[in-house]
């Protein structure tokens, strides 16, 4: 009877040892869950763009200072601190109809075309949501 060689499911080494081995060594297992969650490829989009609200949230937190409600900041002043205004977390309409948008915590709402109020969500909505989960 002929034995049939067992290789590792990410690197095709063969495999030594139990039966129902799988992986030669931890990293191709670890390997093979992550791309099993993330697919190819896609884990490095969605890590992408996470850094980008991240450091969108960054530069807004930056430029409001904690005892203040609210700031004033130029367009060009947002691009020059590498603000993408592509890349948000959610919306707010008020209900004067004026939309504010967010990146987690910290948001803007355009004044003009090139001035933007520059502000932090409101503490009953982060209570809220905390209380939520």
């Amino acid at each position: 009877m002929e034995e049939k060689l067992r290789e590792c499911l990410v690197c095709n080494k063969p495999l030594k040892g139990r039966i129902d081995k799988k992986f030669c060594d931890d990293f191709c297992r670890n390997k093979y869950h992550n791309l099993q969650k993330t697919g190819e490829g896609y884990g490095q989009i969605v890590r992408n763009i996470n850094n980008m609200l991240l450091k969108n949230r960054r530069i807004l937190e930056s430029l409001l200072p904690e005892h203040m409600p609210a700031s004033k900041h130029s367009r060009d002043k947002l691009l020059m601190l590498g603000f993408q205004f592509r890349y948000i977390t959610h919306l707010h309409t008020n209900k004067d109809g004026k939309t504010y948008f967010y990146c987690y915590d910290y948001g803007y709402l355009e004044l003009s075309h090139s001035r933007y109020l520059v502000v932090r969500q409101k503490d009953a909505f982060r209570d809220n949501f905390k209380h939520s989960r």
